[in-house]
């Protein structure tokens, strides 16, 4: 039992994750930027009947003031924060040519520095009572990134790297971090990223990954998925420090163990359908 905070609330893995944990625990705060707009995170806590146990907050990781704010609203009226669950996040794909540099440090501000704001906010109480745990929602794309996601990759590839880190720095005061690596998901996530432009020198990379993410999103994997992992992170007694959720994850980041990196660049001179047999065969899913 505890008081929660899930950020990114109010759809997909964010709202799956509110929902479950209420199941769990004796609050749960869903933030969302607009949460009297969040239709669905409002329609699942009605279905399942938890309107008690859930109560929202306006919440934008990327404004300073909007953090403060809203953390100091929730001690002020549930008490200090027993589990922060990180899940704002945003997408988008393109090469690294192509991608301007206001769009690295748009999914920079709320993937990376987003999480390091909500985490500054709970890190000193958490460390003062010796208890609390910190959850980040990373991706399999912060173990494994293909050609057209630089952006997205290297934000998640830094949120694994700060987790790793504060787990250690935590570890000491009974503090726990979890990253939890979800393969592709079944969420809105995808469909807000901006389609690559139409002149860009690297078609190939772009229809590579086309055919990447629809073969995934044939087989995803629901949020609820992702939300039951974050579930048994914080309540287990044998905690991990990382969390592969999907088949694909699971089985991309095994595989990825046994790929050479010189043997993966020189998939991507391939073309496409060269490109896709190889890299079938490495990762044993069939895109073709």
């Amino acid at each position: 039992m505890g008081i929660c905070m899930v950020t990114g609330a109010s759809t997909g893995i964010g709202r799956a994750t509110a929902v479950r944990l209420a199941a769990d625990h004796e609050l749960v705060w869903a933030a969302a930027r607009n949460p009297d707009a969040a239709s669905e995170l409002h329609d699942a806590v009605a279905a399942a009947g938890i309107g008690d146990r859930v109560r929202t907050v306006t919440l934008d990781v990327d404004d300073d003031a909007s953090v403060t704010e809203a953390f100091d609203r929730v001690v002020a009226e549930s008490g200090p924060i027993d589990v922060l669950v990180n899940n704002a996040g945003i997408s988008g794909s393109g090469t690294i040519e192509d991608t301007p540099l206001e769009e690295f440090r748009r999914q920079m501000e709320t993937n990376v520095f987003g999480v390091l704001r909500c985490t500054k906010a709970v890190v000193p109480s958490m460390r003062q009572r010796g208890s609390g745990t910190i959850v980040n929602v990373s991706s399999l794309a912060g173990r494994v990134v293909r050609a057209a996601m630089g952006a997205y990759g290297a934000t998640k590839f830094a949120v694994e790297a700060l987790s790793e880190s504060l787990a250690q720095e935590l570890a000491p005061f009974g503090v726990r971090v979890a990253i939890i690596e979800p393969g592709v998901i079944a969420t809105p996530i995808w469909v807000k990223s901006a389609p690559p432009p139409a002149d860009s020198a690297y078609a190939e990379a772009g229809r590579a990954t086309m055919t990447y993410f629809t073969r995934m999103l044939s087989e995803p994997t629901p949020p609820e998925a992702v939300a039951d992992t974050i579930a048994e992170a914080i309540s287990t007694a044998s905690p991990k420090l990382r969390y592969p959720v999907g088949w694909d994850a699971v089985q991309l980041i095994e595989r990825r163990r046994q790929v050479a990196d010189e043997d993966l660049v020189a998939m991507s001179a391939l073309g496409h359908d060269e490109w896709a047999a190889a890299f079938g065969e490495a990762f044993g899913i069939d895109l073709i």
